[in-house]
């Protein structure tokens, strides 16, 4: 037999129910509290007549304060507090004349009505009634600063996903333009076939980039994947001068990370490595598994930074810059990430991120 599921639902979410249970609750408490206590002191069953109407009436004017607390909740907090005063010593006024008639009339049938028997239920009427406004002003102010809460919540995420999705479709017009231009030049050329094969890629590659969400996580492999689809593209360009190799530890291959992480960093070492030099550059992206880290590098054999004090930012506009930002919108402080020349030559980037298996939301294609 099939069990349902139950899933709890916050007390506070149907407002409206939760008033009238709190309030039942509440009330039924208070006369079972007086009930105990007047025969704590000797009353005979006779007591819960008074003790009944006294909750009753307590029941009855604690509802038109209700109605009377929620049109002035929103009003400037003069008028919310000082009508609440006044509610409040009308109500507490109201309810001590009743007690005391109700208790004149059955424990002292016939007796003439004193004063001091209203300003002996004063006190306590007053404080039962100040209570009841404490409190459902405090369970309304509660919710209005935890709904506020889930709303700075809300546009805090909106905020981070608009971020990320910012970061992830800025493109380098230069990769586009260069590839572009490299397919108009074969086309001129009558090179019909790699125009061909390197227009397959191209497109295929913008698919990737610009159908699948912007915020999407991918696994280490496909990200991978991704990254030689680019790397095809622009070894047509560069040929032998471009040469490209991955070591992959399959231990890091499912690990989840943003989506075009690394395309920006590849594309600085083709700009700074390879462009610049007749034999080109090796470029090795390394991952692997450490602990509970994945640790990922992209190392070219190019100048390093000694020949690019003109670019010490090592920026295109989108490079390092994006991918900084980006790990800081997925990871927070929980990341590295280490930028330098390597001592035998060549530049280096170094990503240190969580190993994290957990399937997202939004997951690349």
């Amino acid at each position: 037999m099939a069990s349902m599921a139950f899933t709890p639902r916050p007390f506070f979410d149907d407002k409206n129910s939760a008033f009238w249970r709190l309030q039942t609750a509440g009330w039924a408490g208070y006369f079972l509290l007086r009930a105990t206590s007047g025969f704590a002191n000797g009353f005979t069953l006779s007591i819960l007549v008074p003790v009944a109407v006294s909750t009753a009436t307590g029941y009855s004017l604690t509802l038109v304060m209700a109605a009377a607390f929620r049109a002035l909740i929103s009003r400037r907090p003069v008028v919310t507090w000082g009508f609440s005063i006044l509610t409040v010593l009308a109500a507490a006024t109201i309810y001590s004349m009743i007690d005391a008639w109700m208790f004149n009339t059955i424990q002292r049938p016939g007796e003439p009505f004193e004063l001091r028997l209203f300003l002996g239920t004063i006190f306590l009427d007053f404080t039962v009634i100040a209570a009841w406004s404490a409190l459902y002003y405090a369970i309304n102010f509660f919710l209005v600063v935890e709904e506020q809460a889930d709303q700075l919540a809300r546009l805090e995420s909106q905020a981070s996903s608009a971020q990320l999705a910012m970061l992830r479709y800025q493109l380098n017009p230069h990769f586009l333009f260069n590839t572009l231009n490299s397919i108009s030049t074969l086309v001129l050329l009558k090179q019909t076939e790699r125009a061909n094969a390197m227009l397959s890629r191209l497109s295929s590659f913008l698919r990737y980039t610009l159908v699948n969400e912007p915020t999407a996580q991918v696994t280490l492999e496909q990200e991978i994947e991704t990254l030689k689809l680019y790397l095809e593209i622009e070894k047509m360009r560069f040929e032998d001068r471009l040469r490209p190799s991955f070591e992959l530890d399959p231990a890091a291959a499912r690990a989840r990370l943003p989506s075009l992480l690394l395309q920006p960093l590849v594309e600085n070492a083709i700009k700074y490595a390879v462009t610049p030099r007749e034999d080109g550059a090796d470029i090795t992206v390394e991952a692997r598994l450490i602990v509970d880290r994945v640790q990922i590098k992209v190392i070219d054999t190019g100048p390093g930074l000694k020949d690019r004090r003109s670019a010490p930012s090592y920026s295109t506009g989108v490079g390092l810059a994006n991918i900084r930002d980006r790990l800081a919108q997925a990871y927070g402080a929980d990341h590295r990430f280490e930028a330098k020349s390597r001592t035998g030559g060549g530049f280096g980037v170094t990503i240190e991120i969580p190993f994290q298996l957990d399937d997202q939301p939004k997951e690349a294609a």
